[in-house]
């Protein structure tokens, strides 16, 4: 003998250590599944994120009415609707407007469709310059040449009582 007592046959010690083995089981599988979610959490919301984000639209004053001349196209800037409070000068984003009637304008994307370089206006030769790869826009927006796939974009207009507003949104290069 060893001093240590024994225990007599089916005093419940087998039983015991069963039901231990499934309970420490059981906890092992949940905190693992649940180790699995927290962990798939991130990438899941990184991937489902934009299916339930609407996009941010504003509409943002660019001047008044009586500041742009019939059929000239200008140059405007405006605060970009999706701001962050880090984006600092980029918050800024514009549009070519140009005034087409007493009341109203039509208002293009500065990126040009290729690769979203910005475009310029020149008004000598009535036509949207990318500099980037030769793309040009006539004074449509449609494409002259080069390698735009597609037109210019444009914003939405409107006149809320003389104030010009074009409706802000993402950079429209798609």
């Amino acid at each position: 003998m060893s001093g240590i007592p024994e225990r007599p046959a089916g005093s419940g010690g087998e039983a015991a250590s069963g039901s231990r083995r499934r309970f420490l089981a059981t906890l092992a599988v949940t905190l693992g599944a649940l180790g699995a979610a927290i962990a798939a959490f991130p990438p899941l919301g990184l991937v489902l994120e934009p299916v339930f984000r609407r996009p941010r639209v504003a509409w943002r004053p660019v001047g008044r009415i009586g500041a742009f001349a019939l059929g000239e196209t200008v140059r405007v800037s405006f605060e970009n609707s999706g701001v962050l409070p880090w984006d600092g000068v980029s918050a800024r984003t514009g549009a070519w407007l140009r005034r087409v009637g007493e009341r109203e304008f039509i208002a293009f994307s500065l990126n040009c469709t290729h690769l979203g370089c910005p475009v310029t206006w020149q008004p000598g030769a009535n036509l949207f310059m990318c500099p980037c790869h030769g793309g040009v826009y006539d004074s449509d927006g449609k494409v002259a040449g080069g390698p735009p796939p597609r037109p210019l974009s444009r914003y939405a207009v409107r006149i809320r009582g003389d104030q010009v507003e074009i409706e802000s949104e993402r950079i429209p290069i798609g």
